[in-house]
């Protein structure tokens, strides 16, 4: 009977050893995935906090380039400012040179009403001529923006330049657009450009219109032209015989000069540079007479 006993005892010790061993193994497959789970959680946290950090040098730096651009302002305001006290006192300066002025003799003040008048009537005239540019500035600007919107469709940049100096309208076309090589024969691309510019020309009836040929220095000869003087004049007056032929631009107003090689815009030293001194070269601008009756102090409005 004591035998039996033992032998169930040992059974059931044995019994609590392996359940014992099971929960032990349950636990530690538990707490290496916990593990596991905080170290992804930890490697996520990390991540966030480097792009936070990221985040926070962009801020810092955008920050030091608005301060950066406040000060160049301030530096600008600053030089405004210096500049408008100095013409006050150029101002005062010359209040004082003609307060002075009273302390002169009667004749002497004769003489400075007569000075006075004729500085008054000058002063008539230069803002006659004033108002004149500022309207010649409007119109060529008009011109100007006109032509680049007739201008914009189916044209390469580098074929074709539009731009406002002083008083007259510049086009620059290269040489490729209007020109078969080596001659002063128009392409069927130069009268669609030039009829696109003869629309704006016959709008602007008070305007006349200069064609410059030019070419760049690599010598050239053949049965009909003699040299590169021949063919920038002959290029010239292909633009000016279409203008007035197939688009009835008044030849009045239609005038053909050729440069040459001359009165580069770079050096023709490279093939690039020598493809951008080709080129013929449209001015747009007020007739001459119309200037010399400008300049005319007669016609200074009393």
């Amino acid at each position: 009977m004591i035998k039996y006993i033992f032998i169930a005892l040992l059974t059931i010790s044995f019994t609590s050893c392996v359940v014992s061993k099971k929960k032990f193994v349950a636990m530690k497959t538990e707490l290496e995935t916990a593990n596991a789970r905080a170290n992804e959680e930890l490697a996520t946290s990390k991540n966030k906090l480097y792009a936070s950090e990221n985040q926070a040098s962009k801020l810092n730096n955008e920050l030091i380039l608005s301060n950066s651009s406040i000060i160049a302002k301030t530096d600008q305001i600053t030089d405004l400012k210096e500049q408008l006290e100095d013409c006050k006192k150029l101002r005062d300066k010359q209040l004082t040179a003609v307060g002075d002025l009273t302390v002169l003799t009667q004749a002497a003040n004769d003489n400075i009403s007569e000075t006075l008048s004729q500085l008054k009537l000058k002063d008539k005239y230069i803002n006659l001529l004033q108002a004149a540019k500022t309207k010649a500035d409007s119109i060529n600007l008009a011109l100007a923006v006109n032509l680049k919107s007739v201008l914009k469709e189916g044209l390469d940049d580098q074929d074709v330049e539009i731009k406002v100096d002083k008083t007259v309208v510049f086009i620059n076309l290269s040489d490729k657009m209007l020109y078969k090589s080596g001659s002063s024969e128009l392409t069927s691309k130069a009268d669609e450009i030039l009829s696109k510019i003869a629309t704006i020309i016959e709008s602007r009836p008070n305007f006349e219109v200069m064609v410059e040929g030019y070419t760049d220095n690599v010598p050239m000869k053949s049965s009909c032209m003699t040299d590169n003087w021949d063919l920038s004049v002959k290029r010239a007056t292909s633009v000016v015989r279409a203008l007035q032929l197939k688009y009835n631009i008044n030849p009045n107003r239609l005038i053909a000069s050729g440069r040459g090689e001359y009165n580069t815009l770079v050096a023709n030293d490279t093939p690039e540079n020598k493809a951008i001194n080709r080129r013929t070269r449209i001015i747009i601008m007020p007739k001459i007479n119309e200037f010399y009756d400008l300049l005319n102090p007669k016609n200074v409005p009393q």
